[in-house]
């Protein structure tokens, strides 16, 4: 399996009606149209991809298996982070990672527009007011996209990986506090138990505003909260066999899920759900066969969660969420041997085990199947992925909470780059959440088009130039004479040591000879490796003489910019 072929396409290929984007790099207020390549996928592979399962993975364990567990379970480990995990076991490295970090602190204001709070102040309990709210709302993506940077955790791919399922949108709600709520419920139980966290969304005020539960009574039940129930949060839908049957759920039984769900509201107030006994169906709620023609009576306020119960209780419900889970940690093409040997028994332990998350990604990740080398390198990355990745990678200094206002703005900098790239924090493009995790058959092939490619290289390019870019006074830039300085003396003065030390980092499987060759004419076009040696220790005993650190940045910055525009290091 060639896996740089899709993004190896000259990019005269990838044309499009978009044009790059000339001038600073500025994020855009709306997110740009998307335009499939032509080389993306028409239709799936129907061949096995590999026969390995889940049997624990027995081979060897070092820096280039450590790293391909971090790439998928961190936004961009860094390279201390990826010599910790290789010196550990593959065991005591998945135990880190399933242990959640402390509850980070809510966001602050950061603008004199609020006036409810001072600056460095939460907002999040005060009253809604819709003068603050465009400010409040900028504050929590920044906050938002600020956590998972600094913690760049198995538990932040986890949130993430919720917000894209659980979707709401934080435009369409309009109370960042309500946002707020379903963040931090999202957060919360990242690694938990996926049932509870069913029913804790099924009544938080966000999903009943998004959804308009909070519209439902009895006398007008709203089916739009219990069709994505069933269809894209629970059971899925399965092939259409008959008028208003989709296997795993009928027309029916959408409107009997709306009945039990009426009676719910939402308030502004307490920022919690709560329920109306006068607005509530009191009837008998039937379902058809694909719920076994359970009935639910009425159970007042605690009904939602006998609904969920019930279809908690399908084991198509483990196989659609096994699924997910697998096309956001391993690859999106599930064959039928992947099927068998993987979603199944993954879907029975979720199910046995109560929908607790954890021991299922523990098996996941620890099994030969995740090691396969058909698995690595195989995953295009999102454009947070990339961003958050290239940042914590090149290890680009960012502002401390000392100045939370220029921190704040050098977050939402980056998301605002980031929604240049098709994906934007809080706001996923519909209840579907990305096209990129479930648009078959393109999939994660999306995040690569003639508009997104060159503005991911205008991201990087932007950071290695010799002044970066700087926003509300703090510099962002990539220093590749301190990464370098930052390696064992005999790497760093060794022009090929030194260029794979930047390989292990940022590349998910070995360059071949001719790249490896190419690299090193990068950085030392048309000159002998003893030329970089004598550069570097020159700059060594000089540190502070301008133009021999200029002289070694230079042809760092041209050795990473190079790299960084190669298909390889989309990849994860």
């Amino acid at each position: 399996m060639d896996r740089r072929a899709f993004l190896r396409k000259p990019a005269s290929a990838l044309t499009a009606p978009a044009a790059v984007p000339a001038g600073p790099l500025v994020p855009q207020t709306d997110p740009p149209g998307e335009t499939l390549s032509p080389y993306a996928n028409k239709t799936l592979p129907v061949l096995p991809r590999t026969n390995a399962g889940l049997a624990a993975y027995a081979g060897p364990w070092g820096t280039a298996q450590a790293a391909h567990l971090l790439r998928r379970c961190l936004f961009g480990p860094t390279r201390a982070q990826l010599a910790a995990a290789a010196s550990s076991t593959l065991s005591q490295v998945l135990t880190t990672l399933l242990t959640a970090p402390a509850t980070p602190a809510p966001p602050v204001n950061v603008s004199a527009t609020d006036t409810s709070v001072a600056i460095g102040q939460t907002w999040v309990t005060q009253a809604f007011d819709q003068n603050f709210e465009g400010v409040r709302r900028s504050a929590l993506r920044a906050w938002w996209l600020g956590q998972l940077l600094q913690g760049s955790t198995l538990q932040g791919k986890m949130w993430l990986f919720w917000h894209n399922h659980f979707v709401v949108e934080l435009a369409d709600i309009n109370d960042a506090r309500y946002g707020y709520h379903y963040a931090e419920l999202l957060r919360g139980q990242a690694l938990g138990n996926v049932k509870q966290l069913c029913k804790d969304v099924t009544v938080a005020p966000a999903m009943l505003r998004y959804l308009n539960g909070n519209q439902s009574t009895a006398t007008a039940p709203n089916e739009n909260y219990g069709r994505e129930l069933l269809e894209l949060f629970t059971v899925g839908k399965g092939p259409l066999i008959g008028t208003g049957n989709y296997t795993n759920y009928t027309e029916a039984d959408v409107q009997a899920a709306a009945k039990v769900l009426t009676g719910w509201r939402d308030n502004a107030t307490t920022i919690a759900g709560y329920y109306t006994a006068s607005r509530h169906d009191t009837t008998v709620k039937q379902f058809s066969g694909a719920f076994q023609n359970q009935a639910i009576p009425n159970g007042g306020d605690q009904e939602y969660k006998t609904l969920v119960d019930m279809i908690f209780g399908q084991a198509e419900t483990a196989r659609h969420l096994v699924r997910k889970l697998y096309r956001w940690f391993v690859y999106y093409v599930i064959d039928a041997t992947t099927e068998q040997n993987i979603i199944q028994p993954l879907a029975t332990q979720l199910q046995q085990n109560g929908y607790n998350i954890g021991p299922v990604l523990r098996t996941l990740l620890a099994s030969e199947h995740f090691f396969d080398a058909v698995n690595v390198g195989c995953y295009i990355k999102s454009p947070l992925d990339f961003s958050l990745g290239l940042l914590r990678q090149l290890e680009v200094a960012q502002p401390t909470s000392a100045n939370v206002a220029q921190q704040y703005a050098v977050w939402d900098y980056f998301n605002g780059l980031t929604n240049l790239q098709q994906q934007y924090l809080g706001d996923p493009p519909n209840v579907a959440g990305w096209p990129a995790y479930w648009q078959t058959p393109q999939f994660n092939e999306l995040w690569i088009n003639a508009v997104t490619l060159p503005r991911r290289t205008q991201v990087s390019d932007a950071l290695l130039t010799s002044t970066g870019v700087t926003r509300s006074g703090f510099q962002l830039i990539v220093d590749p004479v301190a990464w370098a300085q930052s390696l064992p003396a005999a790497t760093a003065q060794d022009p090929n040591l030194l260029i794979q030390a930047f390989v292990d980092v940022l590349m998910p499987f070995a360059l071949t000879t001719s790249q490896l060759a190419y690299l090193n004419d990068t950085l030392l076009p048309g000159l002998p490796d003893f030329e970089w040696t004598d550069e570097w220790n020159q700059y060594l005993a000089a540190p502070t003489n301008t133009a021999k650190k200029n002289a070694v940045a230079t042809k760092l910055r041209a050795l990473l910019k190079a790299m960084l525009s190669q298909a390889e290091y989309q990849l994860s």
